[in-house]
C-alpha cells in the first residue's frame, strides 16, 4: 500500500513541495471568508504579539467545539497557577471570535500555523511554550514533530479517534506511530478510543473521561431573555440548534407539519455556522414562510415562523429560552452535537440517530429518559407534538437531563492530575537542529 511508504521525512518533503498549491488553497479560502484577513500573517507562523513572561502553556483546538472544552481547564489553570500564561490555537475565524470573547486576561488566542515547516519554526521560535495541549483528534504532522524536536512535553487532552479516523490513519502506519509517540501521554475519553490509540502506536494512555462534560452552563444575556420572552408571549415554541446544511430543510418540513396542528408555532433555528443564514433565510421565504434573522436585528412579531438565530455567541440564550431542543448534526452524518449544554439548561432533548461523536453519553441520557430520537420531519413533529401536548413529560425528561449532566464529571480534575508535573519553567522550547525521524 502507498500509505506504507509515507514517513515523517516524506510528508515534510511532499509539504515543501506542496507549497503553490497550499498557497493557492488559502488564497480561496480568504475569498470566501474562510481565513481572517487581518490576522491571516499569523497562519504563516508570524506572531501579532510579544510572548508573556513565564511560564507558557500552549494549547491547539481545531474549532469552536474545541475551544469551549479548554475554558474550563484554563480557568482551573488561572485559579491554581495564576503565574501560568496560556496561548491558544485554533484554525477558524469563528472560533477566534468565540474566544476574544470569552478568554480570561491571562490567555490569548492566535492561528494555528500552516503545517509547513517554515511557519512551524516561525510559531515555535516567538512563543517557546514550556508544555503543549492537542485537544481532541486534529493531529498536524510537521507541527508535532518540531514541537517534540523542540523539547515541548505535549499531551493529547479529550483524546477521541474515531473508528472511521482510526481505519484511515492505519493505512499510514509509518507517520502515525511516531506521531502518537511523541506524546508524554494521551488523555482518551473512552475506552474505545484509547484502545484505537494503543493500537495506532500511542505508548501511554489513560482513560480520563470528557472534558465536555465539565463545562458549566452556557452564559447568556437575562435582558435579551426578557426581551425575547416578551416578543414571543405564550407562543410554543422548538429550537433546532446547530444545524448543518440538509437540515434546514428537515426543521422547515417538521414546522409545515406543526403549524397545521398549532398555527402559532415558532420554529428557531440556529445553524452550526452562522454564516450560513443570508442562504438559509432565503431558502425558507422561498417557501413562503415569514422569516426574522437575529444577525440583522429583525424582531419577532405575531406573522414571524421562523426565527434564525444566526448570531455568534449566543447559543445559551436560546437553550434558555426553548423548552425543547432538537440537536443538529444528528440528521445528516456529521456525529452530533453536545447534549449536555441544552440539558444544563433546562431542555427537553430529541437528536437525530447519527450521534457517534457522543455514543457513551447519548446511550446515558436514553436510558436515563433524557433523550428521545428521531429519523426524519414525519418523526421530528410527532416528537414535538407530542412534547408540547403534554408539559409535564417536557419537565420530566428536561429534569432527568439535568441530573444526567450534573452527574458526569471528574475528567478535569483527571487532565490537571496529568499536567501538573509537566508545568516548569525548564520545560519548553529549545533551539534544535530540526532533525524529523
Amino acid at each position: 500500500m502507498i500509505g506504507d511508504f509515507v514517513t515523517p521525512g516524506l510528508y515534510r518533503a511532499v509539504s515543501q513541495l506542496a507549497g503553490p498549491a497550499i498557497n493557492l488553497y488559502l488564497a480561496r479560502r480568504r475569498t470566501r471568508g474562510k481565513e481572517d484577513h487581518a490576522r491571516f500573517k499569523e497562519r504563516l507562523g508570524h506572531p501579532s504579539r510579544a510572548r508573556p513572561g513565564g511560564v507558557l502553556l500552549w494549547a491547539h483546538a481545531a474549532s469552536v467545539g474545541e475551544s469551549i472544552t479548554l475554558l474550563p481547564l484554563i480557568a482551573a489553570l488561572a485559579r491554581e497557577r495564576p503565574d501560568v500564561r496560556v496561548l491558544v490555537t485554533s484554525g477558524t475565524p469563528t472560533s477566534a471570535a468565540l474566544l476574544a470573547a470569552r478568554l480570561p486576561p491571562h490567555a490569548i488566542h492566535h492561528y494555528v500555523p500552516i503545517d509547513r515547516l517554515g511557519p512551524t519554526r516561525r510559531f515555535l521560535a516567538h512563543w517557546r511554550p514550556n508544555i503543549a495541549l492537542w485537544v481532541e483528534s486534529e493531529l498536524w504532522p510537521n507541527l508535532v514533530f518540531e514541537t517534540a524536536a523542540h523539547g515541548v512535553p505535549m499531551v493529547l487532552i479529550n483524546g477521541r479517534m474515531s473508528e472511521a479516523s482510526a481505519k484511515n490513519w492505519a493505512h499510514f502506519p509509518k507517520l502515525i506511530r511516531p506521531m502518537l509517540a511523541s506524546f508524554r501521554a494521551v488523555l482518551a475519553q473512552t475506552e474505545d478510543d484509547a484502545s484505537r490509540y494503543r493500537v495506532l502506536g500511542a505508548t501511554t494512555v489513560h482513560t480520563i473521561g470528557n472534558l465536555k462534560y465539565e463545562a458549566p452552563p452556557l452564559d447568556y444575556d437575562e435582558s435579551a431573555l426578557r426581551a425575547l420572552k416578551s416578543d414571543i408571549g405564550d407562543r410554543p415554541l422548538w429550537l433546532a440548534s446547530s444545524t448543518h446544511d440538509g437540515e434546514e430543510i428537515i426543521a422547515l418540513n417538521a414546522h409545515d407539519r406543526l403549524s397545521a396542528r398549532r398555527p402559532s408555532i415558532l420554529t428557531i433555528i440556529a445553524p452550526r455556522h452562522p454564516k450560513r443564514g443570508d442562504a438559509i433565510a432565503r431558502f425558507a421565504k422561498s417557501r413562503g414562510l415569514t422569516i426574522a434573522q437575529r444577525s440583522r436585528g429583525e424582531p419577532i412579531t405575531p406573522e414571524t415562523a421562523i426565527y434564525l438565530a444566526d448570531s455568534l455567541g449566543e447559543l445559551g440564550l436560546f437553550y434558555a429560552l426553548a423548552p425543547i431542543v432538537f440537536i443538529g448534526g444528528s440528521l445528516t452524518p456529521v456525529g452530533g452535537h453536545n447534549a449536555l449544554e441544552p440539558a444544563r439548561l433546562d431542555c427537553a432533548l430529541i437528536t437525530g440517530p447519527d450521534m457517534k461523536n457522543f455514543a457513551e453519553l447519548q446511550s446515558t441520557l436514553r436510558a436515563g429518559g433524557a433523550l428521545m430520537t428521531v429519523r426524519d420531519a414525519a418523526s421530528l413533529a410527532d416528537a414535538i407534538e407530542g412534547l408540547l401536548a403534554d408539559p409535564q413529560t417536557i419537565a420530566a425528561r428536561a429534569a432527568a437531563a439535568q441530573r444526567i449532566a450534573t452527574s458526569l464529571g471528574g475528567a478535569l480534575d483527571r487532565t490537571l492530575e496529568q499536567i501538573w508535573p509537566l508545568l516548569r519553567p525548564d520545560n519548553g522550547a529549545r533551539k534544535t537542529a530540526h532533525a524529523l525521524p
